[in-house]
């Protein structure tokens, strides 16, 4: 080939990088480069020598011609033969304080002009490369290895001839990218995508791989069929090719005549005859192997063995559920009861698992006593105590909702959501919402015993996945119309709950933790940022940690309130905008344990609740007529379940 070696050497310093071919030895491209600086050093130095004896006052004449004429390697450009015994054709480009060198042979005087110019058009190609890792003309060591392994790729590219216009036009380009891996893949097919080339190798490598998982889906699979079918085709078959008897067989099929045959009718109520056979008649005549070493299949003589399926068939089949952001697991067919609660697309409550009717039945609640002797449980109950739970979650809201259906005049509907996510590290690893769709009628004194009966209809059902009724009080009328007829309660019912499809369903708030232990130093940080689709800002969201051990000295920013029984620390952010700056909480404190002896478990938990009159999933109750108004659309609410971070 016309050129042996790449290499950088600066005008003041060692050689910076060398990039010789396969059958080059290294040694004779360090000897050559060698000689090139020799003779570069050796022309400076005639150059000052020259320059100091022109400023003798009287020089010779000898002195004075060898002084006339440029020096050949101070141009930016050129080429030198050096070497005694192996000479060598040394190709140089100056740029900035760094000779970009190429070599190659001068031995050959037939190919000797071929070999210069090939070797001319890679230090040009050699030059661009180094020019755009230094991002200009201003090219310097420091510059150069900063950018030291996508030179390094870029000139083993180059030196082997198949960096083409196009080619080299990709490589430049790629330097500053992502990665070396792009810059070596992608340049390939830069020339065939530039023509318009369709890039058939590519489809023909995917149809190939869906034909290979199609193959091997295939030869895995098993068939089998149950017996009515087997026995539906026997008889089938029978209808079809009838069987020929012959007399042997018609003989043989006949049952035997017995001649005891008594017309008398025998007592139903009678003792059998069979109790005065001895005892090997009454068992069939089986006879006992005394010898324990004979064959045990003589017993088996003349039964059905049912064959064992194979081995494939008895092993546990794992599907996988790949979702949003991630995989999502799988439950394993042959262990359910054990993978069934690990599972993402299982049937669990917090991350939108399947619907159960039983949790639409009311169960009866214990009425509450009555003040003590003491009076306790009126000052529990009073403002300066903590407020007993109840189903609309406090006394206060108990008193606003009894205030509130004082007031109503027509029923009214609202959804409550519960979102659960779970985050490790910076991924979504799981996601889920439940919805619940409440009627809250007209108090019983109000309604005079009349019973609520209306149509509604649900918008935005498209990212529901299940969904289940209460079919006592609601009833489908397909095309997202439904019925309701109930009592009058105290109570909101819940009359319909769904749960959403995990892509399709929205977050509203990204979390991350992240935690580094060096040495017995513990450093906490969680970043959040909030979606801004949302239709409202989040406010009062409470971020939890749950610390590995309780902390002697600690450190947080902002300030944070600390449970030493939970060992839990916590921060309250009363309003996190939509479109904001990332938000940061930070916690340090020192541990017992050393980093060497294991990672320390923390675990983040987010809650936030909240009301509007939009829903997070976008579902919305509309009247099924617009014409005659049967109920109000009230505010919905929302609220956090398990919202985790690892």
């Amino acid at each position: 080939m016309a050129c042996l070696a790449l290499s950088l050497q600066p005008t003041n310093g060692p050689d910076i990088m060398l990039q010789t071919r396969e059958w080059f030895p290294p040694s004779r491209a360090l000897a050559a480069l060698s000689a090139f600086r020799l003779t570069r050093l050796s022309q400076s130095s005639h150059r000052n020598a020259s320059s100091s004896a022109s400023a003798q006052p009287h020089p010779s004449s000898d002195d004075l011609d060898s002084s006339l004429g440029d020096d050949p390697l101070a141009a930016s450009s050129g080429q030198v033969i050096v070497g005694v015994e192996s000479k060598y054709r040394v190709i140089y480009r100056l740029v900035n304080s760094i000779y970009v060198l190429g070599v190659t042979t001068a031995d050959d005087q037939a190919r000797a002009a071929t070999n210069a110019f090939d070797c001319i058009n890679t230090v040009n190609q050699a030059v661009s490369v180094v020019v755009a890792a230094c991002r200009g003309v201003d090219v310097t060591p420091e510059k150069v290895h900063r950018k030291y392994p996508e030179v390094y790729m870029a000139l083993d590219i180059v030196l082997r001839g198949a960096a083409g216009a196009v080619r080299l036009a990709a490589i430049l380009s790629s330097i500053h990218g992502d990665n070396i891996a792009k810059l070596v893949s992608s340049a390939p097919d830069a020339e065939s995508r530039v023509r318009g080339a369709d890039q058939w190798s590519a489809q023909m490598e995917a149809l190939s791989a869906d034909r290979r998982a199609t193959l091997e889906s295939f030869s895995g699979a098993t068939f089998e069929l149950p017996p009515e079918t087997l026995a539906a085709g026997d008889e089938v078959a029978a209808a079809i090719a009838p069987v020929v008897v012959t007399e042997d067989q018609s003989q043989k099929d006949q049952p035997p005549q017995t001649t005891d045959e008594s017309t008398e009718e025998k007592d139903p109520f009678a003792a059998s005859e069979k109790l005065n056979k001895p005892e090997e008649a009454l068992v069939g005549g089986f006879k006992k192997i005394k010898d324990p070493t004979s064959d045990p299949t003589a017993a088996l003589a003349g039964l059905e063995v049912t064959t064992l399926p194979p081995a494939e068939a008895t092993k546990p089949t794992f599907v996988s559920v790949e979702g949003f952001e991630g995989d999502y697991g799988g439950i394993e067919f042959g262990t359910e009861e054990a993978s069934l609660n690990d599972a993402f697309e299982g049937f669990n409550t917090a991350f939108g698992g399947g619907l159960d009717a039983s949790e639409f039945v009311t169960t009866t609640k214990t009425k509450p006593k009555g003040p003590g002797l003491t009076g306790l449980e009126l000052l529990a109950t009073g403002p300066g105590g903590p407020t007993p739970a109840t189903a609309a979650g406090s006394q206060l809201d108990g008193l606003m909702a009894a205030q509130a259906a004082a007031e109503m005049t027509i029923p009214e509907m609202y959804i409550h959501e519960e979102i659960n996510a779970e985050f490790k590290e910076s991924l979504l690893s799981r996601v889920g919402l439940k919805g619940t769709v409440y009627l809250r009628t007209l108090p019983p004194k109000k309604a005079a015993g009349k019973e609520t009966e209306f149509s509604f209809r649900l918008e935005g059902t498209s990212v529901i996945k299940r969904a289940a009724l209460l079919s006592s009080t609601v009833s489908s009328l397909e095309n997202n119309l439904f019925h309701v007829r109930t009592g009058s309660k105290e109570e909101p019912i819940p009359v319909l709950q769904f749960s959403l499809q995990p892509k399709l369903t929205p977050l509203p708030l990204r979390v991350r933790l992240l935690k580094r232990h060096s040495g017995t130093l513990l450093s906490v940080m969680i970043q959040y940022a909030s979606n801004p689709t949302l239709p409202s800002p989040l406010t009062n969201v409470t971020f939890a940690v749950k610390l590995p051990v309780d902390p002697t000295l600690l450190n947080v920013s902002p300030k944070a309130v600390l449970n030493r029984e939970e060992r839990e620390l916590r921060w309250h952010i009363p309003d996190i905008p939509l479109k904001g700056h990332t938000g940061r909480l930070r916690a340090r404190m020192p541990v017992d344990q050393d980093s060497s002896e294991g990672e320390l478990d923390v675990v983040g938990v987010v809650r936030f609740s909240g009301q509007g009159l939009m829903t997070l999933s976008g579902v919305s109750i509309q009247p099924a007529s617009e014409s005659v108004v049967q109920f109000t659309e009230v505010s919905h609410t929302y609220s956090t379940g398990n919202y985790l971070c690892l």
